[in-house]
């Protein structure tokens, strides 16, 4: 979950522009390919969707999306306060 949560973090402050496999890679500290696999299973959930531009595959968060990244970090938040690890 906490990687999903760190791509999820990542595509939302790639905006409407979207993020390459790449930037995802460098902040979530994940391999090209993992990174490739953990967004497919965020497309097939709805959360996060891609476009292709002439050179890149983009990511962008969807609405739904959003509103998950939003219900997990209240969740981590609250793991937290109990000091609760996941």
């Amino acid at each position: 979950m906490g990687i999903m949560g760190d791509i999820l973090d990542v595509t939302m402050n790639g905006g409407q522009q979207g993020v390459i496999v790449s930037a995802i890679s460098r902040r979530a500290n994940l391999s090209h390919y993992a990174v490739l696999d953990k967004c497919e299973k965020l497309i097939n959930a709805g959360l996060v969707e891609t476009r292709r531009d002439d050179r890149n595959r983009k990511f962008m968060i969807t609405e739904k999306g959003l509103k998950f990244f939003d219900e997990f970090k209240n969740f981590q938040n609250l793991l937290e306060s109990m000091n609760l690890r996941y």
